[in-house]
């Protein structure tokens, strides 16, 4: 086991933010997504089908169908994403069930464990879609700006860089 967000939870938090950027509310097409995003379009369709049942997206087929948020991207956390499609997060399995656990009780890092969940747990809870939305925006502003020369800025300098 490591301790890091699958694939499937990048796939899933890449197309909500995608589907936030397109802006207007009309659906997005899932090949588009796919696309600018570089995520197989059949591992697109799955993640899609598990945020559509998680309440995140709506899904509509047929011409002008497509994909779009279920509700406002103020409400719609990162916690929600990652779980719509992996499930509760835990970093043991006894942090979820510890009745399965026979060491649980005397366990010294048991409780280390807890803590490190809730911390995460609260981080992703309290980072919303639309913030993300916007560091995308702000991220390929800046790296667009990069690109043409303009606002560079030198490593170390500024605190940016390695």
């Amino acid at each position: 086991m490591s301790l890091q967000i699958t694939r499937r939870a990048d796939y899933a938090v890449r197309t909500m933010i995608e589907v936030v950027r397109s802006g207007d509310g009309a659906p997005v097409l899932t090949q588009e997504v796919a696309a600018r995003q570089g995520i197989p379009a059949p591992f697109l369709a799955k993640i899609v089908l598990a945020l559509t049942r998680g309440g995140l997206l709506r899904s509509y087929r047929g011409a002008g169908g497509g994909i779009t948020l279920a509700r406002p991207a103020e409400s719609i956390t990162l916690l929600q994403v990652v779980e719509a499609v992996d499930g509760p997060i835990a970093v043991s399995s006894c942090v979820l069930w510890p009745e399965e656990c026979s060491r649980s009780g005397v366990c010294p890092v048991h409780e280390i464990w807890c803590e490190a969940r809730t911390l995460l747990v609260n981080r992703l809870k309290e980072t919303t879609l639309a913030e993300l939305a916007r560091r995308a925006e702000s991220t390929t502003g800046s790296a667009v700006r990069a690109a043409s020369g303009h606002g560079a800025t030198t490593p170390g300098r500024d605190g940016g860089g390695a």
